[in-house]
């Protein structure tokens, strides 16, 4: 199993000299690391169609190697790219509020702008793309191509591409297993001051969770005196649940009402004693919990004694709970000299799920409509009955409406769970033909994946209500809907008694219900043809160079389907109707690859390339191009100029434009800024006035009068929102890299690029959370942003979402926006120096400076430079600086190795402190947090060690994070940046100290 061993790489000749993947530095690193590409076999190139062995980019490629990933002891595809300071980093395999799938994101310009590949193929329908299909051990290189490249690969490369080069051809067995854990300590700091401030207990001390294993068996052949390879592969992966409240940091989710006032905790409406509120009389609307001491009277919520008050999420994962496996084959098959047939399979599911707590909805999740309890209830005390009815207190026949939000912290949690499965099947055939002048290689993927997404039960609004109407049986409390044999499974709820543990309650109102699934199934059926030749040989080379001008010419076709399915419950409890969409597209493309002068006394090296492709998309009316020219000047071997220009254009893909069209209704991700706000300070105080003025408010439609009024409190806060409804058209970028590669030769063994690169996109795809389009319209009052606010006539933003409502919600969803850039410096540096009889030093270092983040919305708005900041108006953001330099001491023969990584974030403020210049929307001076005006720099140091027990086995130790540093702390990052995160953004190892363990086999 050559092709997976980490054994001595044979010593390179003059006879057999490196193959280039394109990039000098990365060239430089492949060329140093052990073992790559042992197996043989094409060498893919990223970034050109052009088969060459001595191919130079014009773009710079940063390649991580197998034994880098091999080194982080990573379980996932994207903790390795997460990495990467091109990457915007991302945990979409984990994070309580994500699908469970993983994908990529470069530049900070989205998902859908970011083209994967496994060898050169997409992986799969863009944005739909789950690249845990990938088991690590089965990579032998990831490369990545920052900067257009749609001439080359068509729609989706936008920002860049990521290549997974997968190692196969090999043969033997071999085994690989990893296990690692967090090893974190819980310190004391602002948040479980906070936390103890609320009565919410929180972690101290040394804890060892989040148990991640990774195991994988491969086995591979030749056959037919190695005319013919088999290999196949089966990989187990799963981690260990990480709650929020298992970290000091995210006991509790930390707010802040004032620019100085401390942190609080956020309060549920939920409780364990019960909360009850009642929706008619003097006391229509305050929230009040059964007395914990259970006496039979109602006090205040969050007004102290133990059960009075609750943290929304006590059970919510920082680190989900998933398993996945993963299976695969290839084969290759040389039938002559001049025809090779190769196919590969892969197949994986994985499951993930998030705990949350077993509680009854509130009435207001499935209408205006509240519950309703019956006055001479047995279960209510007198004084309850007093606060409820009123005069009616003790009366037949009465009934009081009411809401009630009860948790049975009792009863086992509830689960949604998140279901991902696919497979792809690559077949092709190439070779070389007419004396080896030209190359073609002609192959069909289909890849096809199931995303399910399952709700966690949750009790019907009908069972609450009957449950709650509860009289006496001969003494005996008993549904009505019993005695008149409406419903004789109804158990009475005593909802007016603290912390109930009714088991056959919980039963009857959860036994047997099911979660609305919502299923999503993309499928991309993709055929490529092409031909590559080197017109040298018919004598096209120019007079001063000495190879001749390389072309290829190529086809693709693709057939993209999108489907949603949502059963029943789903529909009832959410909205949306079933949806299919597709979409095909037709492509042609040319490349040329020119040397205009070779080993010249004036010039070593002048090279022109350029590519151009058509695309037709059954879904536009018309043909669109996109081209690339680039340049390529050595004037001595030790220096190289290079430069490139593209211009990429991508459609609206199919998941999009269904996603957009594809409407449905929820709640969550704000409040309404023009209502009173808690003052978190004093949450159970009286509310405090907006931050926002009265005439900001006016522009997202709210009566002057309205403002500060109590009536535009959404239920929990949680206000309504659209999801989708915009159409979306096509989006253009121009990207442009200027560079220089230095390889001194009075410096043996020294590779440095510097690369400035600026990315230009015209018409992009935006994804707006709520406050993207609350925030923009109440500093601007500009119509792009104030279009998604839709207030009720009574300027509320609440509407029930199972009622599709035309009014009373903020959207949510991709949409166009005007212009946007993101433009910045690559800084990319390898060192390879031998120390004689004490082995061998690597140094490797990748750096990205970002220069230019931002939008611009719309022609009138002032654009934005979000470089460096984070919150409202930029979301996450890059920072100013990152890099990652590691340095590795290899033993002589290879047995041993030791590898220092050196991560590197610059300092990160709040939007609120940005100055006019950058064009950020201003924001309220109430909206500063001097305590937390942002996020400092930060550095992370990791260590791993790798030794040979014997020639069969390999043993590998990591420590990652080794100096243990906490996240940074974000008060409001949710409402901030608009998903749960546990008090801090991601990039900045949220779980602690990682301790990895591994073993590889090879038999």
């Amino acid at each position: 199993m050559a092709a997976l061993m980490a054994v001595p790489a044979a010593a390179q000749t003059n006879d057999n000299p490196p193959v280039s993947i394109g990039d000098p530095v990365a060239s430089a690193k492949l060329a140093d690391a052990p073992d790559q590409d042992a197996a043989g076999g094409p060498i893919v190139v990223t970034g050109t169609r052009i088969v060459r062995l001595n191919n130079r980019s014009a773009a710079p490629i940063v390649t991580t190697t197998a034994a880098e990933i091999a080194a982080q002891g990573a379980t996932t595809i994207e903790e390795v790219t997460n990495r990467l300071p091109q990457v915007q980093v991302n945990s979409e395999q984990n994070f309580s509020d994500s699908e469970g799938r993983q994908r990529i994101k470069l530049r900070s310009l989205g998902y859908e702008r970011t083209l994967m590949l496994i060898d050169g193929m997409r992986i799969g329908l863009p944005n739909s793309v789950d690249v845990g299909i990938i088991p690590n051990a089965l990579v032998d290189r990831i490369d990545v191509l920052t900067g257009g490249a749609s001439s080359v690969y068509g729609s989706d490369a936008v920002a860049g591409v990521v290549n997974f080069v997968m190692k196969k051809n090999f043969t033997g067995i071999r085994i690989d297993g990893n296990y690692s854990f967090f090893n974190h300590d819980n310190r004391s700091s602002p948040v479980t001051d906070a936390a103890e401030r609320a009565g919410f207990s929180a972690p101290l001390g040394m804890k060892n969770d989040g148990g991640r294993a990774d195991v994988s068996i491969a086995a591979g052949t030749n056959l037919f005196d190695g005319k013919v390879n088999i290999s196949a592969f089966a990989d187990y992966r799963q981690s260990s649940l990480v709650r929020l409240r298992d970290r000091s940091n995210a006991v509790c989710e930390v707010v802040t009402s004032s620019r100085t006032s401390p942190l609080a905790c956020s309060r549920a409406s939920y409780t364990p004693a019960g909360t009850i509120i009642p929706q008619a009389g003097p006391n229509a609307g305050t929230q009040y919990v059964n007395n914990p001491n259970g006496n039979g009277t109602f006090i205040p919520i969050n007004s102290g004694p133990a059960g009075s008050s609750a943290n929304p999420y006590d059970d919510w994962a920082f680190q989900r709970p998933f398993h996945r496996v993963n299976a695969g084959g290839f084969l290759t098959a040389q039938l002559s000299d001049h025809i090779e047939l190769y196919s590969n399979v892969l197949w994986y599911r994985d499951k993930s799920y998030n705990t949350q707590l077993n509680r009854n909805y509130s009435y207001t999740a499935f209408g205006s409509t509240p519950y309703q309890v019956n006055c001479d209830n047995p279960f209510l005390s007198a004084s309850q009955g007093q606060t409820l009815c009123g005069a009616n207190a003790g009366v037949a026949g009465q009934y009081a409406p009411l809401d009630v939000r009860y948790r049975f912290d009792s009863q086992p949690l509830v689960r949604q769970e998140f279901i991902n499965a696919g497979y792809r099947v690559t077949a092709g055939v190439r070779g070389r033909v007419l004396d080896n002048v030209w190359s073609y290689d002609v192959a069909g993927m289909l890849s096809r994946a199931q995303l399910d997404t399952i709700d966690q039960p949750f009790a019907s609004y009908d069972k609450v209500n009957r449950s709650l109407d509860v009289t006496n049986v001969n003494g005996r409390p008993t549904c009505r809907s019993v005695v008149n044999g409406t419903d004789p499974a109804c158990v009475p709820f005593n909802a007016f008694a603290p912390f109930n543990n009714d088991a056959a309650l919980n039963n009857y109102l959860f036994g047997g219900a099911t979660g609305g699934i919502a299923k999503r199934i993309p499928r991309l059926l993709q055929f490529v043809g092409t031909v590559s030749g080197d017109l040298g040989k018919y004598g096209i080379t120019s007079p001063l160079a000495e190879q001749g001008v390389a072309i290829a010419i190529g086809a693709e076709y693709r057939d993209e389907m999108d489907r949603t399915d949502y059963n029943a419950i789903f529909i009832e409890n959410n909205g949306g109707t079933n949806t299919r969409a597709t979409q095909n597209i037709l492509e042609g493309n040319i490349e040329i690859q020119a040397p205009l002068v070779e080993r010249q006394s004036w010039t070593h090296l002048l090279q022109l390339n350029g590519g151009y492709r058509l695309s037709k998309y059954n879904r536009l009316d018309d043909k669109f191009g996109t081209w690339k020219i680039e340049g390529i000047w050595a004037p001595v071997e030790d220096i190289t100029f290079r430069a490139s220009i593209n211009k990429s254009q991508a459609a609206p893909g199919v998941g999009a434009a269904a996603n957009a069209s594809n409407i449905f209704w929820n709640t969550g991700f704000y409040s309404d800024p023009c209502a009173p706000q808690i003052n978190a300070s004093n949450p159970n105080g009286p509310r405090v006035a907006p931050s926002w003025t009265p005439q900001q408010c006016a522009r997202t439609g709210l009566p002057t009068n309205l403002y500060n009024s109590a009536t535009l409190i959404c239920p929990n806060d949680a206000c309504t929102v659209r999801e989708g409804g915009f159409s979306l058209r096509p989006e253009t970028a121009y990207s442009k890299t200027f560079g220089v590669v230095l390889r001194p030769r009075f410096v043996p063994g020294l590779t440095v690029s510097v690369d400035r690169w600026l990315i230009d996109l015209q018409d992009q795809l935006e994804f707006f959370n709520p406050l993207d389009w609350l925030n923009g319209c109440l500093t601007t009052g500009n119509e792009y942003y104030c279009r998604g606010i839709k207030r009720n006539a009574d300027g509320t933003l609440s509407s029930a979402p199972a009622t599709s409502p035309a009014t009373g919600w903020v959207s949510r969803g991709s949409t166009n926006g005007y212009k946007s850039k993101s433009h910045g410096w690559d800084f990319q540096g390898q060192y390879n120096v031998g120390l004689g009889k004490v082995g061998s030093l690597d140094m490797s270092f990748n750096g990205t400076l970002m220069t230019l983040v931002g939008s611009q919305g719309a022609p009138d708005i002032t654009p934005r430079d979000c470089t460096g900041y984070f919150g409202s108006g930029c979301g996450e953001s890059m920072p100013t600086w990152a890099h990652q330099f590691r340095t590795t001491w290899t033993a002589p023969g290879r047995v041993a190795s030791v590898s220092l990584n050196w991560r590197h974030r610059s300092g990160m403020p709040m939007t609120a402190y940005a100055p006019a210049s950058t064009g950020i929307p201003a924001l309220p001076e109430g909206d500063k947090r001097d305590q937390f005006p942002g996020i400092k720099a930060y550095d992370w140091f990791d260590l791993a060690l790798t030794f040979d027990i014997n020639k069969r086995m390999t043993f590998r130790l990591a420590a990652n994070n080794i100096f243990d540093r906490d996240p940074p702390i974000v008060p409001d990052s949710r409402s901030r940046i608009g998903l749960l995160r546990g008090n801090t953004i991601m990039g900045y190892d949220l779980l602690g100290r990682q301790l990895v363990a591994g073993v590889s086999l090879r038999l």
